[in-house]
């Protein structure tokens, strides 16, 4: 007997005893997780896909190890700005083994495994934690000083510290009410592409990608241009 659940976006075919990597579940090794959304059922030579009777089947999974996927690098070069930036990004994925497929509205028995190393090592710190939290925040003050200093030091409504945004581009933007990084930065995707339809902007807010610089802008991050610069002179990725 084998099942076809659906969880993080992806379809898995799954049978007793099989092992998955699917997309982070909470928990720790051991939990008991269950898969209400099962898509076809198939038990010797009887496959069941009506929805009322898949409604009533339910995968019970135990998970295995919380782990990561290989790290991809995402390379990017801005040709005729002398820019480039690199990334690494690794998927945060859960091994789950598949205990039982339970039929006739039948539910697993939801058990708690051990918690991770990590969690128990913190939670044997907080007290210690606790004791030197009121030393560790008078260091913190001057750091979070300063980047608020920073974040005061540029001006909001500088739409030119957008890589990308021009003077006549600019001109553009304050005519149709677009006055400040906050404007920019609350865009939705719908909203990108109707700016870039009356505008006329040819696709350069998502390619430069305005919204995410304007949220780094207000974080108190450098402007792209100047953090480009820096890491060009220095020979590293930032």
């Amino acid at each position: 007997m084998f099942a076809v659940i659906k969880t993080g976006g992806k379809q898995f075919r799954v049978a007793a005893n099989d092992r998955i990597t699917i997309a982070k579940l909470e928990g720790n090794p051991g939990d008991t997780v269950a898969f209400g959304s099962v898509l076809m059922l198939t038990d010797g030579d009887k496959t069941t896909l009506d929805a009322k009777a898949l409604g009533e089947i339910t995968v019970a999974g135990e998970i295995v190890e919380q782990a990561r996927g290989e790290k991809v690098i995402a390379f990017k070069k801005r040709r005729r700005q002398n820019s480039k930036r690199k990334r690494g990004f690794r998927a945060e994925l859960t091994i789950v083994r598949i205990t039982d497929i339970l039929t006739g509205g039948k539910k697993p028995e939801m058990k708690k495994g051990e918690a991770a190393p990590v969690a128990l090592k913190a939670a044997s710190t907080e007290v210690k934690g606790k004791a030197a939290a009121k030393p560790a925040a008078k260091k913190a003050e001057p750091k979070a000083a300063k980047a608020e200093a920073k974040a005061e030091a540029l001006d909001a409504s500088n739409l030119s510290l957008i890589s990308g945004v021009g003077p006549t581009i600019e001109k553009k933007l304050r005519a149709a009410g677009i006055t400040s990084w906050n404007d920019i930065a609350a865009w939705s995707e719908a909203d990108v592409a109707k700016w870039d339809e009356e505008l006329k902007l040819r696709g350069r807010a998502t390619r430069e990608e305005w919204v995410e610089q304007a949220k780094e802008l207000l974080a108190g991050k450098p402007p792209r241009a100047k953090a480009d610069q820096a890491e060009l002179a220095s020979g590293e990725d930032y």
